[in-house]
């Protein structure tokens, strides 16, 4: 209901933005005043309509990349989170295509019904430049298309490609309006432009891969070594990358070890579903399978509190691999059961799943080192759904299966890319990198641009709008990488100790198994959660009913 007042507010904004505009900008178009340009009346409001809507667009443009600045502590403080916020990114970049696509179509018609139409080929280097514009508004209308639903859902990779295409978009809007203007959109740009820039210094390390844990249905844990430093809440997520399948992709997941109860380790659950995650899967669960995989993360990001412990009773309801997010409270809850006095939530997992195989993901609850007996302090009942079998069926050849990777020198723990003070970092480095701009701008202005121009404002915009551009890059380079370079040094030394680490067998030994080793694990959690669960077959969940028992 707030996300819906606040859309409506948006909205009325820029109706009352391009209103204001047209109220105050029609009545001034008189039939002299269009003489005096050669044209009709209507031809003259349709250009003047065509710059306004021109101007509308740009308040959306200068929203548009605070919901994609992953890291910044812009959205933490508005208790948003960056997945949560993808779909007001995705607002707002419907509303400024929409907008920027008619202000492009009235201008062309503007020019063909002129007779002015090889305006569309005009670069100007001292003024607004047509082909910029055009340029601009091809690569934006190119990711526009790509990103509905029917393109998204069947064609991820093509999506997710022609994204990148938002620099061309950017580039040349600053080339066809000029830095000066440009200045609008500065604020939320420059946050994603650090953001970023830290994204790619995070994601060219290789990450210490201790571990898998394959299950017959389809399904995959990945066990990171991390830094004791880096935390996180429960229901974070993070971006993995495999460069082996593929060195562009990255693909989210749902963090489902707990920061505190598995200080050294951090594990993600994978389903086997599209081509990336089927090739990973066919990897790992191949007979001969790797001894050592690359892989490079980003992240994690994550709510800022847990607001879920505010509750006496927590209701979780899941469907296949969608019981990911509840692996991470359970084990949180398993935490504060052992450590805390405080009296946990009752939780009540209600899981549906096609088939027994899919039952094994119940074994994901508890860590690879954790026992049943952690459950033994919780309140927690287990209600599982066996949708499309009648009975129970089991296929002894098919179990779950652990396997040891090798540990290779350049690969490191997980840790925040600026520490666990990364929001103090992350305004020191905008607050520094905005001065070191502002002081390059001055030398290259005193010392470049006023020999030339002698302030008469003649200087070409166009290579005014290339040395700003080139400025802050240089600005945000120098001092994101100066504050990683620190962190990386204060992280040096707990590295090297986890780095060597060899993993740990389920029972708690170290080294007990050979690498590339696999381990056979209970195919169902039948023994090690019997007490919690109960398990229905040939049914689903009859939620309504569920919830008035609770009630």
């Amino acid at each position: 209901m707030i996300e819906l007042a606040f859309l409506i507010m948006f909205v009325a904004l820029l109706a009352r933005s391009l209103g204001t505009y047209l109220h105050n900008g029609l009545s001034t178009i008189t039939p002299k005043v269009a003489a005096n340009h050669g044209v009709n009346v209507w031809q003259a409001k349709l250009f003047n309509v065509a710059l306004w809507i021109g101007l509308v667009g740009n308040i959306c443009l200068a929203f548009l990349f605070y919901p994609v600045a992953r890291g910044s502590s812009v959205l933490p403080l508005l208790g948003l989170t960056s997945e949560g916020s993808i779909k007001y990114h995705i607002w707002l970049g419907h509303m400024t295509m929409v907008l920027f696509t008619s202000h492009g179509i009235c201008y062309i018609i503007y020019w063909a019904v002129t007779g002015h139409i090889s305006e569309m080929i005009k670069w100007s280097y001292s003024d607004i430049s047509n082909v910029a514009g055009e340029i601009s508004l091809l690569g934006g209308l190119v990711l526009w298309a790509a990103t509905f639903p029917q393109i998204r859902r069947k064609t991820f990779e093509l999506f997710f490609y022609t994204h990148y295409l938002y620099i061309i978009f950017v580039l040349f809007f600053i080339l066809h309006v000029g830095i000066g203007y440009a200045f609008i959109m500065l604020p939320g740009f420059y946050l994603f432009m650090i953001d970023r820039f830290l994204r790619f210094l995070q994601s060219r390390r290789s990450v210490r891969l201790l571990s898998a844990r394959v299950l017959p249905c389809d399904i995959l844990e990945l066990n990171f070594a991390k830094n004791l430093g880096l935390s996180y809440n429960p229901t974070s997520i993070m971006f993995v990358n495999v460069p082996s399948i593929s060195k562009l992709q990255w693909h989210p997941f749902t963090i489902s070890s707990n920061s505190r109860l598995e200080p050294d380790k951090l594990s993600v659950i994978i389903k086997s579903e599209g081509s990336w995650s089927t090739k990973l899967y066919q990897m790992l669960s191949s007979p001969s399978s790797i001894d050592r995989l690359d892989v490079s993360i980003e992240g994690p990001y994550g709510p800022a509190s847990n607001h879920f412990l505010r509750h006496d009773k927590l209701v979780m309801v899941s469907g296949g691999s969608g019981i990911t997010p509840f692996i991470s409270i359970i084990r949180e809850l398993i935490f504060r059961s052992k450590t805390s006095q405080l009296k946990t939530p009752a939780m009540i997992l209600i899981a549906a799943f096609k088939s027994s195989s899919d039952l094994t993901m119940l074994d994901l609850l508890l860590p690879m080192t954790g026992s049943p007996s952690e459950l033994s302090n919780l309140q927690l009942q287990i209600e599982a759904y066996v949708t499309r079998e009648k009975e129970p069926t089991t296929d002894n050849s098919k179990r779950v299966r652990c396997i040891w990777f090798k540990p290779h020198q350049t690969d490191i723990p997980m840790a925040a890319i600026l520490g666990p003070n990364s929001w103090l970092w992350f305004s020191a480095i905008i607050s520094s990198s905005f001065i070191i701009f502002l002081i390059l701008i001055g030398i290259i202005t005193r010392y470049y641009i006023y020999p030339i121009d002698h302030n008469k404002n003649e200087f070409s915009l166009f290579k005014k709008a290339l040395l700003n551009i080139l400025a802050i890059c240089v600005s945000i380079a120098a001092t994101a990488s100066a504050a990683v370079f620190w962190n990386k040094r204060r992280y040096a030394r707990e590295s090297n100790q986890i780095q060597n680490m060899q993993g740990q067998t389920p029972e708690g030994s170290p080294n007990l198994m050979p690498y590339n080793a696999d381990r056979e694990l209970e195919s169902l959690p039948h023994q090690s959660l019997a007490e919690a669960t109960k398990i229905h077959y040939g049914e689903r969940p009859d939620l309504k009913s569920k919830f008035l028992q609770i009630v």
